[in-house]
C-alpha cells in the first residue's frame, strides 16, 4: 500500500506493548502533511514519547506501518534503515542531555554534517566544507552569537543550548524533524521565543515538524492539525481552528479547561 505525495509521514495502527504488559501506543495512526506541523498533546505516561521513538525507528513495536515520504521504514533492513533514519532529527526536552559535555559547540553542532557528507543544505551552499562558516551561518539561522563555538553546553543558557540543538537538528535540511517537549524544561520567557524560532524556522525552510507536547497552549501556537493523546489510544482530532469550536471529547474539554484557566 502507497502514500499520498502530500502524506510526508503516515503511521498506521501502530502498537508498542512492553514485557511489563503495558500497552504504551494502542493502534495509532497519523498523518503529517509536507511543510505543515502535526500536534500531539497529552499528559505524562499518555505514550507521546513512546510514539516518537517508533516513529524515528530508535524503538521496536509489535505491529503498524510507518511510511516517510512513500518510503516503508518498517519494511526496511539495517542499512536501508540507517540511511533513511538521516533524514529524520529530534529536538528533545533537555538539551543539555543531548549535547556532550565535553565537546565544544562548534563540534556538537557540525555532529551531523561531519557524519553525513553527502547533506548538501542549500542554506550552506557555498561554505558547506567550511566548517567555521557553516556553524556561523547556523548560529545565525537560530539567532545566537558566533562566540559560543567555543563554548561548552555548561557554559550556555538552558535557552541558548536548545537553540544549539535546533540549529543542529535543521543542519542537514531533514524530512521530519521531531519536536518532542522542546521547551518543556525552559522558564516561560525563554519558551515564547524557541516557539517562536521553531515557527519562523519552519516557514523559512519549508520544514515539517511533528510537535510533541503536554502543553495544549504551545501545540496550538505550533501546529496545523492536532491531536489528542491519553492511555496510549489517540482521542482526538481536529484542525487548530476548530479546536474552540466544536465539542470534543471529555478528556479535550479538560485539558481545554486547564488551558483557559
Amino acid at each position: 500500500m502507497t502514500t499520498s505525495s502530500l502524506e510526508f509521514l503516515t503511521v498506521r495502527n501502530l502498537t508498542k506493548k512492553y514485557s511489563t504488559g503495558h500497552l504504551a501506543v494502542n493502534e495509532v495512526s497519523l498523518t503529517v502533511t509536507r511543510g505543515q506541523c502535526l500536534g500531539l498533546v497529552g499528559e505524562s505516561g499518555s505514550g507521546k514519547s513512546t510514539l516518537a521513538r517508533c516513529i524515528l525507528m530508535l524503538e521496536r513495536f509489535d505491529r503498524g506501518e510507518i511510511w516517510l515520504d512513500q518510503i516503508p521504514l518498517h519494511s526496511l533492513f539495517h542499512r536501508e534503515l540507517r540511511r533513511v533514519q538521516r533524514k529524520m532529527q529530534v529536538v528533545f526536552q533537555n538539551p543539555a542531555a543531548s549535547l556532550n559535555s565535553k565537546l565544544k559547540i562548534i563540534d556538537s553542532l557540525m555532529e551531523p554534517l561531519d557524519c553525513q557528507p553527502e547533506a548538501q543544505p542549500f542554506f550552506l551552499k557555498g561554505i558547506r566544507d567550511q566548517r567555521r562558516q557553516a556553524a556561523e551561518a547556523l548560529l545565525d539561522m537560530v539567532c545566537l552569537s558566533h562566540k559560543y563555538l567555543d563554548s561548552y553546553p555548561h557554559e550556555l543558557s538552558g535557552g541558548q543550548k536548545q537553540r544549539v540543538t535546533i540549529a543542529r537538528a535543521i543542519s542537514v535540511e531533514p524530512a521530519l524533524i521531531v519536536l518532542d517537549e522542546p521547551t518543556a524544561s525552559l522558564d516561560v520567557s525563554v519558551q515564547a521565543r524557541v516557539l517562536n524560532l521553531l515557527k519562523d524556522l519552519q516557514q523559512q525552510l519549508k520544514l515539517t515538524y511533528f510537535f510533541i507536547s503536554h502543553d495544549l497552549s504551545a501545540v496550538n501556537f505550533m501546529s496545523h492539525h492536532m491531536m489528542v493523546m491519553h492511555n496510549g489510544c489517540v482521542v482526538d482530532r481536529c484542525q487548530r481552528d476548530s479546536l474552540f469550536s466544536e465539542e470534543r471529547n471529555p478528556y479535550t474539554q479538560q485539558l481545554l479547561h486547564i488551558f483557559e484557566s
